[in-house]
């Protein structure tokens, strides 16, 4: 159960200081799966609410199960809404990725489903992160100083309002949705066209420009592509995620496998 140690803020704290920060996505609700990846040396795992079946009671234990091998639990919640961001908080995930943030007013609605009143809106319920109704105080003000909110840029809106999203108070830092992005702007997967890497490197520009973490999810499971961009200055990426990392590695063993068996 969460304990509102310096672990808990860590990754806040690097996303303020934008030193490197790797994790991975999170799909198969299996608390093997989130063993396995602790193995790896990641920082983060983000469970996935928006594409994968998982449900809240599942997500419950796979925080417990995250935070449980020393990793920080971040839900890339279904949608922008107070009841999705505010359950799995409850449940004490340590922040939330919100998706398809295209604008000031949708970067507002987002930090006010999190942080309670004054600050924000959110409603008060006793579940997991408040220890069952023992520490409510004490998590009130993890969530003032701690709690992370990321914006996910996945929409050429958001990439053309990037500095307002970037201005409003409470939201952490930003990650790329490459594939939401190109399918926003009519080509759904091919971010390698001149006008996607063009609205890519402006998020880069503005970013850099305004001083804010840079954040990428980098479907490939090739350590070479996240390098590339951690050499551009990205410090809050997500390295591929569980179903790549196992099916990748299956299929280039056994093409390499069959490739010897058939010399």
């Amino acid at each position: 159960m969460k304990n509102f140690s310096h672990s808990s803020s860590l990754l806040k704290e690097k996303l303020q200081k934008q030193d490197l920060s790797i994790g991975s996505w999170l799909t198969i609700p299996h608390q093997a799966i989130v063993e396995i990846l602790s193995t790896a040396g990641f920082e983060w795992l983000a469970i996935d609410m928006e594409h994968s079946p998982i449900s809240i009671e599942t997500i419950m234990n796979l925080i417990g199960h995250i935070q449980g091998n020393n990793m920080q639990a971040l839900v890339r919640v279904s949608k922008n809404e107070e009841v999705a961001i505010k359950r799995v908080l409850d449940a004490g995930a340590d922040g939330v990725i919100v998706p398809m943030i295209r604008n000031k007013y949708e970067a507002k609605k987002a930090v006010n489903f999190v942080k309670y009143p004054p600050i924000g809106k959110r409603g008060v319920g006793l579940n997991r992160a408040q220890k069952y109704g023992t520490a409510f105080d004490t998590y009130q003000n993890w969530v003032k100083n701690h709690a992370v909110v990321i914006a996910q840029i996945e929409h050429i809106d958001a990439v053309n309002n990037l500095e307002e999203i970037l201005s409003v108070d409470g939201i952490d830092g930003i990650i790329v949705g490459p594939y939401d992005l190109s399918a926003s702007m009519g080509y759904p997967g091919k971010y390698d066209r001149e006008d996607v890497q063009k609205a890519l490197h402006k998020i880069d520009v503005i970013t850099k420009k305004l001083n804010k973490p840079l954040g990428f999810h980098v479907v490939d499971s090739d350590h070479r592509k996240l390098l590339e961009k951690i050499n551009k200055g990205y410090s809050f990426l997500a390295f591929s995620l569980d179903f790549f990392f196992l099916g990748d590695k299956a299929r280039d063993e056994m093409l390499l496998l069959k490739e010897k068996i058939t010399k």
